[in-house]
């Protein structure tokens, strides 16, 4: 015999799938687990002790420290001490080569583009092998943004791989043909 979980409106009435997913929402659903983030909500407020970001409001944000906050690590500086990306971005290094100031240049400034509104999308890393140059980010949004603007100065195609078992982004950009 198979359980199944019935929902109810306000009157007590069972709903139908399509009035549970409508009334309580796709996000519940669908939420994706990132293992770096605490289990409960750090008390507020709190300093990032690596990067200085503050715990307010219910999110990490810049900003002055209060005195009296408490001292405690974000997601983002465990993550890069850990040294465990949540996403990836790669470019052949052929292309990149000739061009690797100004595409190191964009990549940064789309970071600090993104970072001024989320402190905890960053990136960890740019790594440069004979085969390729990656960039480690330290959440699976930020791959996507730099991908888009490697497409957008460049042209060329993305591949874009989303694990959502490991939490993972990855990232592949190909020049044009």
């Amino acid at each position: 015999m198979e359980a199944t979980i019935d929902r109810f409106d306000r009157k007590g009435k069972p709903m139908s799938d399509h009035a549970t997913r409508r009334r309580f929402g796709r996000a519940q659903e669908d939420h994706i687990h990132d293992p770096y983030q605490v289990q409960r909500k750090p008390h507020e407020p709190t300093v990032c002790t690596g990067c200085g970001a503050i715990y307010h409001q219910g999110r990490w944000q810049w900003g002055q420290a209060p005195s009296g906050a408490r001292r405690d690590q974000c997601p983002a500086c465990r993550r890069i001490a850990d040294q465990l990306p949540a996403g990836r971005v790669s470019l052949p290094s052929d292309f990149v080569e000739s061009r690797k100031v100004e595409i190191v240049g964009l990549l940064r400034n789309e970071e600090n583009a993104e970072k001024r509104e989320h402190p905890l999308n960053r990136i960890i890393e740019i790594e440069h092998t004979p085969e390729a140059m990656v960039v480690h980010t330290t959440d699976i949004h930020l791959p996507r943004r730099l991908g888009n603007a490697l497409k957008r100065a460049f042209h060329g195609e993305l591949d874009m791989h989303f694990d959502e078992t490991g939490y993972f982004a990855r990232v592949d950009w190909h020049p044009p043909a």
